[in-house]
């Protein structure tokens, strides 16, 4: 075997083993925001915030959980980088941070009505 070539299948194996790492982050992340979104309340933030921003008032009424906990909430959601927060006088109108944050929430809806019986299986 020539050095060209071992050198050319070594660059290889670093650039496969640099997809592996990416790869791996990759999961990781994913797994960390569905995590995230594992809880009710968070992932019924997440459905109004898909309709459009929202106030903390506004976000309590719809997910029916008590103003500090919805605070937290958004808090962890705003931490992770999933919902954004801007200042309004002395209120914070959250907004998502990505669409694909909103698509995600979707289908994962779509996946529930599925196993409840409210919508035909289809793949």
């Amino acid at each position: 075997m020539s050095a060209r070539m071992h050198l050319s299948d070594a660059h290889g194996s670093q650039q496969r083993d640099a997809g592996d790492r990416d790869a791996g982050a990759r999961l990781t992340v994913a797994a960390q925001v569905l995590a995230l979104l594992a809880d009710r309340t968070r992932l019924a933030l997440v459905q109004r915030l898909a309709e459009g921003e929202a106030d903390v008032t506004t976000l309590t009424d719809a997910c029916g959980a008590a103003r500090p906990a919805v605070s937290q909430h958004l808090g962890r959601l705003r931490l992770a980088g999933l919902v954004t927060g801007r200042k309004e006088g002395r209120r914070v109108i959250y907004t998502l941070r990505h669409g694909h944050l909103r698509r995600l929430v979707e289908e994962a809806l779509s996946v529930a009505d599925h196993q409840l019986g409210h919508l035909p299986p289809h793949d």
